[in-house]
């Protein structure tokens, strides 16, 4: 699945050979960069913003248009990556997480 929509807001996808060095392919790789490293820069002006007691109403609106966005191709750069994974092997993850939650400001 390619990081971004068709024509008509469809899904669009690559039918490529197993090395994936072709052009769109090597061009949607970028694309997905580009899109995670966006979500990560608009993440950080929303704790900025989100701190800030004196921000107006219509800039949290856009903030929140903004990381909708954000979100959008996240999801959609993660669900193209999953579909190219194969299956896992047990290595436990079905386990219940015992570790706190995160908490802004926490380590990733």
């Amino acid at each position: 699945m390619l990081p971004w929509l068709g024509p008509a807001g469809q899904r669009s996808y690559l039918v490529t050979d197993e090395s994936g060095d072709s052009y769109l392919s090597q061009l949607a790789d970028e694309m997905e960069a580009v899109q995670l490293g966006a979500g990560e820069a608009v993440l950080g002006h929303a704790a900025e913003m989100l701190s800030d007691h004196k921000v107006e109403a219509w800039e949290l609106r856009f903030l929140g248009h903004r990381l909708c966005e954000a979100l959008r191709d996240a999801l959609r750069v993660a669900e193209s990556r999953g579909g190219r994974l194969s299956a896992p092997a047990d290595d436990g993850a079905d386990e219940p997480d015992d570790s706190p939650p995160c908490r802004e400001g926490d380590p990733a």
